[in-house]
């Protein structure tokens, strides 16, 4: 929870240089509480999996939570059960009048196709127009972050000659921003992905700025509009096995697939995964949820715009 601390306090100014948050008097009697209302865009195949991911991360917050699950309309999902789908899940048509305080559009399985192939690409370029007026915060994950950097800002992507995968350290480019709070000078993120933006393409556009990088991977995270849209490249969501379980199906299928790097202990798939990236995985969600959604989202949520 935020230190709530009277205004003129001089520890307050030391506090903040530390990237300890500090609530003062003023801003707290003028907040008003209500549960945050998030939307999780789900593209991935194995729904299940991935929105118990996501909500591992966001339950991991005092702050009050409502999570509403969203689906494209243009596509029907083969490994998630009919009755799953309809119970939890709503097309956008459904939630295009609504507002949220936060929003997470995750990766999807497409890379090998240009994003106007993508058979959902017209609703997903309403969902990214939609999301500039009716979301505070929006995170876009993986492929997700590559289709929202193309759509807003024309940045392509490339094919990369073997698919990046694995654990990679990440360097925070701009350490004091509050997505960074309480983070170390290196973190790692899980990467698993057959395409990749590219620095110099991002650099070219004055609205967008790259915060963490690292030299295997590449750029990892992109900021844009002060925090209200943010871009990962890699999948800090994943569980400790989700890569295991990936590497065992592509070896299965026969598919020319290298033992996640920097994955396994001792580089022995028998050994299992040696897990460095969860601490840092549960700090990002929780220092977007606080700074980013909670932070700046208007109490009204009519007023969000």
């Amino acid at each position: 929870m935020p230190l709530r601390l009277p205004d003129s306090l001089p520890a307050i100014e030391f506090l903040r240089k530390e990237n300890i948050f500090v609530l003062g008097n003023e801003r707290a009697n003028a907040q008003d509480i209500r549960p945050l209302r998030i939307a999780i865009l789900n593209l991935m195949p194995l729904k299940i999996t991935t929105e118990t991911d996501l909500i591992r991360l966001l339950s991991n917050t005092p702050l009050q939570l409502e999570i509403h699950l969203m689906k494209v309309k243009a596509h029907t999902s083969k490994n998630t059960p009919i009755e799953h789908m309809r119970a939890f899940y709503r097309d956008f048509e459904e939630m295009r009048h609504e507002k949220f305080d936060g929003f997470i559009i995750t990766g999807a399985p497409v890379e090998h196709l240009d994003f106007e192939e993508v058979n959902y690409w017209d609703e997903l370029c309403d969902i990214f127009a939609w999301a500039r007026t009716h979301v505070t915060s929006t995170l876009y994950i993986c492929w997700a972050a590559q289709a929202g950097l193309y759509y807003y800002y024309g940045i392509p992507k490339y094919p990369l000659p073997e698919k990046k995968f694995g654990i990679f350290p990440q360097v925070p480019l701009m350490p004091r921003m509050p997505i960074f709070r309480g983070f170390d000078d290196v973190f790692y993120m899980p990467h698993s992905r057959h395409t990749e933006i590219r620095k110099e393409d991002i650099l070219r556009v004055p609205e967008l700025t790259i915060i963490a990088e690292g030299k295997e991977s590449g750029v990892s995270m992109v900021m844009a509009r002060e925090g209200r849209e943010i871009f990962i490249t890699g999948h800090s969501e994943y569980s400790p096995l989700t890569l295991d379980t990936e590497y065992k199906r592509d070896l299965g299928k026969g598919l020319p697939i290298k033992k996640p790097y920097n994955y396994y202990r001792d580089d022995d798939p028998e050994k299992g995964p040696l897990v460095t990236w969860r601490g840092h995985g549960n700090l990002l969600f929780q220092n977007w949820l606080n700074y980013y959604v909670y932070q700046e989202t208007p109490y009204d949520i009519d007023e969000i715009h």
